[in-house]
């Protein structure tokens, strides 16, 4: 007689590959928010003007807990979205100068990792010197 297959295991395993699957998907997103100019592009197809996106974000931050984060290989990612909670971060980021000016910042941070932003006040202390 042939063996009927346990309805339970079933669902089972197929909840399980879907949440492998969401685990997959939502890493990969995550991961995609360390390169400034896909916020950029992101930003200026008006997706950080959805509600829907905003509290999508939000939700995403429980990939800043030790037990997601050890997944995370770009850990700017995890920067930029805590960057991306903020409303005027989200505004600014549509600025190809901003975005530009981000990446300039990412790259000398990786090239460098001492280096850090003259401020304006300290580039005229030292023309004026």
């Amino acid at each position: 007689m042939a063996q009927v297959p346990d309805k339970d295991a079933t669902v089972s395993d197929a909840h399980a590959e879907f949440m492998k699957e969401r685990f997959e998907v939502e890493l990969e997103f995550l991961q995609c928010l360390a390169n400034p100019w896909y916020i950029n592009i992101i930003a200026q197809q008006g997706y950080f003007d959805q509600p829907e996106f905003v509290n999508y974000l939000k939700y995403l931050k429980y990939w800043q807990q030790p037990e997601y984060a050890r997944f995370v290989v770009y850990p700017h990612a995890l920067a930029f979205l805590d960057l991306l909670q903020n409303k005027t971060f989200r505004d600014e980021i549509k600025k190809i100068d901003e975005a530009t000016r981000i990446h300039e910042l990412q790259y000398h941070h990786w090239r460098w990792p001492n280096f850090k932003e003259e401020s304006a006040d300290e580039s005229k202390a030292d023309t004026s010197s």
